[in-house]
Parts: structure tokens; C-alpha cells; sequence
């Protein structure tokens, strides 16, 4: 056999599989299937429940930029249910998910940070993102994590000052917080500076999860407390119906940074639309799928403010809101 021979044989093999794979001109490919766009994943905690109507928002965010549970986007959701101990293992348990990112809000964001420090996340956190070191700074967050922020460490002051306002005989504040969310730390050192500069006794009350409500406000009965600011907190939002029934119960008038406290039932509430800034957190999740870095991305802060008076409240409790301060509200529930 000559060597030209072989080399026509191996030329007619060579030009057959080519012809097969439909790589040769004129040469028809073979019908093959596309595969499926993959979806993208993401994994969603919680401190609270999943009725929250936060949960509802951020699903509204998503809708709103096309993305559809279970036909172009998974969610994997996980609610503490109020229990802050399971906050590590929950965010441990996503971020060893094959996931795209962890969306994440308040006292969950450090338990999240704690699990990945590669996974991109989106947060909301009510507090100063920049002195909790959740991000390097609001214009260039340079980590894995971003999201909204509702510079409430600036508010803080602004609701002692509405509250002593309405109430000008107020001389002993009670504060309800959650020391675990890292963030709240900042805002309540605004609010006892306020408190000095207003002339009012400052008490700090702590409720580390739901269960520890109730005590804080025998806590501040018990310290003559004739007033309660609330500093907002993703777990202190989960228990918001119980905190309005027992400032009730205890007639304390009460101003929360939680828009939402004063629809349920609470005298006032001054700060940053939730719902809105959930909403808002989806155009964070579309912006990271499509391929942005969260390190890239500025923290987002609100522009306009809601201040919410419940008259319904006052006149349960028989207070009268001055004129002065109701006409500084945007909305009155009467």
C-alpha cells in the first residue's frame, strides 16, 4: 500500500466525520437540543416569620424585574421565627448551598458575613453599615456584601425629639433594642446624646429575641419610664404586634423607626419606608445576576422619610398629639 493511498483513505475519513458533525460547507448538522437557561439561585434568611409583609415586598421587588419563583429564579428561604440562636446555622446552611448570592437583613447580616466571605451578599440593615464593618464605605462597599441602608443612627435623634415634642412633661425614656444586631449599637448612642440634649433621663432595655420582650417592659415600668423609643431591628420587627400590645397594656406612648409600628397599632412611627427599601433590594439581586460585583455596588439610602401618628392609639391611651406635631406628619390614622 503507497503512502499517497493512506493518505486518501485517512483525507475520506477525516472528511466524513467533519461532514457528520456538519462542520464541512453544505453539509447539514444534526438536530441536537438546546439546553435550558440556567436559573439563577439565591438564598433568602430571616430573623422573623414568613408572613412578614417584608417577605411579600421583596417577592413584589423580584416580580416587578420579571423574575418569577420557580420559573426563572429559586429562592431558598429560611425564617429564624424570632430565635436568634438559630441565626449561624441558618446562614452556615445557605452559604454551603450552591447558590448565587444570600440576601440577608439586621441582625442575620454579621451571622451571614461570618458564614462566606465570597458569596455576594444584598442586605438591608436599619443601621450604619460602614461602623459594624459590614462594608468598607457607602460609595465603595469593597467586600462581597451590599445593599440599602436606613441611616438610622442620623434618625435616632429626630424621634426622641418628636416624642419629647408631643410630650414636653417626658423626663425618663425608655429604649428598647437588640444588642446582637451589631448595627443598632451606633443608633443608640445618637439616641442618649439626644437624650442629654434634651434634658431626659436615658434607660436602655434589651431584647435579645422575642421571648426577652416582655421583660424589658417590666424593666421599664419599673424604672418610671414615661416614654419608649423602639430603634428598629429586622427581630424587633418580627415581634412588632406583641411590642404594641404591651406598650398598651403599660400606657407608655411609643415612637418606633418602623413605619409598619404605627399601621399595627404604636402612637408613632418616623423612618425609612421598609416595604420600599425590599423592594428595592431586588434591583440588587437583578444588577449581581446579570454579572455586578457587590463591591462595586454604592449602599443605597433613602431620600424621603415617613412619620406615621396612630390618633386611634393616642386616644386609647387619652393623649392628645399637639397640633404642631401633627402637622409635621405625613400620615394620620384616625
Amino acid at each position: 500500500m503507497s503512502v499517497r493511498t493512506v493518505n486518501r483513505r485517512q483525507l475520506l475519513q477525516g472528511s466524513l466525520a467533519l461532514a457528520g458533525l456538519g462542520l464541512l460547507p453544505g453539509c447539514q448538522s444534526l438536530p441536537f437540543q438546546a439546553q435550558p437557561a440556567r436559573v439563577p439561585r439565591i438564598g433568602s434568611i430571616w430573623p422573623g416569620t414568613a408572613d412578614s409583609p417584608l417577605v411579600e415586598a421583596f417577592r413584589q421587588g423580584l416580580q416587578e424585574l420579571g423574575y418569577v419563583e420557580g420559573r426563572n429564579i429559586s429562592v431558598e428561604w429560611r425564617f429564624a421565627e424570632g430565635q436568634a440562636d438559630r441565626f449561624v446555622p441558618l446562614a452556615a446552611e445557605l452559604a454551603g448551598l450552591p447558590l448565587d448570592m444570600i440576601v440577608t437583613q439586621g441582625a442575620t447580616i454579621a451571622a451571614v458575613q461570618q458564614a462566606t466571605t465570597t458569596m455576594p451578599i444584598v442586605f438591608v440593615t436599619g443601621g450604619d453599615p460602614v461602623s459594624v464593618g459590614y462594608v468598607k464605605s457607602i460609595a465603595h462597599p469593597g467586600g462581597n456584601a451590599t445593599g440599602l441602608s436606613g441611616i438610622a443612627p442620623q434618625l435616632a435623634g429626630k424621634r426622641l425629639e418628636l416624642l419629647k415634642e408631643a410630650f414636653p412633661r417626658l423626663t425618663n425614656v425608655a429604649t428598647l433594642w437588640n444588642p446582637r444586631d451589631q448595627g443598632m449599637a451606633v443608633e443608640m448612642g445618637e439616641t442618649r446624646v439626644a437624650a442629654d440634649r434634651l434634658g431626659v433621663r436615658f434607660q436602655s432595655v434589651e431584647a435579645r429575641d422575642e421571648g426577652e420582650i416582655p421583660g424589658a417592659f417590666r424593666t421599664a415600668t419599673e424604672a418610671r419610664s414615661d416614654g419608649l423609643v423602639v430603634v428598629f431591628s429586622a427581630l424587633i420587627s418580627a415581634a412588632r404586634q406583641k411590642i404594641v400590645e404591651l406598650a398598651a397594656t403599660n400606657r407608655l406612648p411609643t415612637i418606633s423607626g418602623d413605619r409598619e409600628f404605627a399601621a399595627a397599632g404604636g402612637l408613632m412611627g418616623y423612618g425609612p419606608s421598609l416595604p420600599g427599601m425590599w423592594r428595592r433590594a431586588a434591583t440588587y439581586v437583578d444588577k449581581i445576576i446579570k454579572g455586578a460585583k457587590p463591591a462595586d455596588l454604592p449602599v443605597e439610602q433613602p431620600m424621603t422619610f415617613d412619620f406615621i401618628i396612630n390618633l386611634k392609639t393616642a386616644q386609647a391611651l387619652g393623649l392628645t398629639i399637639p397640633q404642631s406635631v401633627l402637622m409635621q406628619a405625613t400620615e394620620v390614622i384616625q
